[in-house]
C-alpha cells in the first residue's frame, strides 16, 4: 500500500492558451482520489498549492511572458512536492509543463536527502529545453527541463537550484516536436531520447525496460512527468499544444503498467490538461486510467494458462 499525496497546481500562466488552471478539479471530478482509494493505497489531498507572486526585473528576452507568475510558482511548487515527497508519493495534478520546474526540484531536493539520485521518465511531445534566452514564443512551460538540470541563465529569475538533475538520468518518451534551438543543446546535455519515430522502429518495451535498469541499479528515485500531449489527440484531445502521431491508449498503458511492475515509482506530475477543450471528460478520465495503470491496475490481465 502507498501513501499518496494529491497537490493541485492550477498553472496556466507558463502557456498561451487558457483552460489549465481548470486541470486539477478536473482530476478530481474524474475520480483520481477514488481510483487511488479503491486500489488499496490511502490518499492526502492537499488541496491546491497557491503562489505568492513578487514583481521581478524584466528579462531581456521580449517575448517571455509572465515571468514573475511562472517563478512564484516554482518555488511554492518545490517546498509543497519537498514535503509531500517527504511524507508520502506525491502526484501533482496540473495546470502546465512549468510546473515542473518546482515539482522536480523539491523532489530532487528529497532524493538527496535520502542520498538518492533523481531520475526523470519525461512524457512529452516537446522537449521543454529552452532557457529563458532561447524561447521565441515566451511560453515558459517550455524551459523546465532547462532549469530543473541547471542550465544557465535562469538565476537571476528563478529560485536556485540546489541539486540539478543530471541530464543522463532522463530518458524523454514521445518526442515530435522541437525547435531547432533545443535540438542541438539536448544533444549536447546527454539526454536519453525515444522520439516517435524510434518508438515506431524499435518499439517502447526494450529501451524503456533498460533505462529502468539504469534507476534500479543507481538505487535511485523515479519522476515520471505525463504531458497529455504525449498521447495522441484523436484519444486525448483535452491540451492546447496537440500534436499529430503521439502514443496509442496501449502504448501508453504499456508504459505505466512497465514502470508500476518495475516499482520504481517515486512521483508523478500530470500536465497541460486543458478541460476548457476536452470532449466530455474523456482525457481526464484517460489520466486517473493511466494513473491507476501505473499504481496497480492492470488493463487486461496476463493470462496464466495455456490455451488453444
Amino acid at each position: 500500500m502507498t501513501h499518496f499525496i494529491l497537490l493541485g497546481a492550477p498553472v496556466q500562466e507558463g502557456a498561451s492558451q487558457p483552460g489549465c488552471q481548470m486541470g486539477p478539479e478536473a482530476l478530481r471530478t474524474a475520480g483520481l482520489p477514488q481510483e487511488l482509494a479503491s486500489l488499496g493505497h490511502t490518499v492526502d489531498d492537499r488541496g491546491d498549492v497557491r503562489p505568492r507572486v513578487v514583481p521581478l526585473e524584466r528579462h531581456p528576452n521580449p517575448a517571455i511572458h509572465h515571468l514573475d507568475e511562472v517563478a512564484a510558482w516554482t518555488g511554492a511548487l518545490a517546498e509543497a512536492a519537498y514535503g509531500a515527497a517527504r511524507d508520502g508519493t506525491p502526484i501533482t495534478m496540473g495546470g502546465d509543463h512549468a510546473l515542473a520546474a518546482g515539482t522536480v526540484t523539491g523532489i530532487a531536493r528529497a532524493a538527496a536527502e535520502q542520498g538518492k539520485p533523481l531520475f526523470v521518465l519525461w512524457l512529452d511531445a516537446h522537449p521543454d529545453f529552452h532557457r529563458l534566452d532561447t524561447t521565441e514564443s515566451g511560453n515558459l512551460h517550455g524551459t523546465p527541463v532547462a532549469y530543473f538540470t541547471g542550465q544557465p541563465g535562469f538565476e537571476a529569475h528563478f529560485p536556485p537550484v540546489e541539486h540539478p538533475v543530471d541530464p543522463e538520468n532522463i530518458c524523454m518518451i514521445g518526442l515530435r516536436s522541437v525547435d531547432p534551438a533545443e535540438a542541438g543543446a539536448i544533444m549536447a546535455a546527454g539526454i536519453q531520447l525515444l522520439d516517435m519515430r524510434a518508438l515506431d522502429e524499435f518499439g517502447i518495451a526494450a529501451p524503456l525496460r533498460a533505462f529502468l535498469a539504469r534507476v534500479k541499479a543507481a538505487e535511485g528515485w523515479l519522476h515520471i512527468s505525463l504531458d497529455v500531449d504525449f498521447i495522441d489527440p484523436t484519444i486525448a484531445p483535452g491540451v492546447g499544444t496537440t500534436v499529430p502521431g503521439g502514443a496509442t491508449f496501449r502504448e501508453a498503458h504499456l508504459i505505466m503498467e512497465m514502470v508500476e511492475e518495475s516499482g520504481l515509482a517515486r512521483s508523478l506530475d500530470l500536465v497541460e490538461l486543458n478541460p476548457f477543450l476536452d470532449e466530455r471528460g474523456r482525457t481526464a478520465k484517460l489520466l486517473v486510467d493511466l494513473t491507476a495503470s501505473l499504481f496497480g491496475r492492470r488493463v487486461l490481465d496476463r493470462l496464466t494458462g495455456s490455451f488453444q
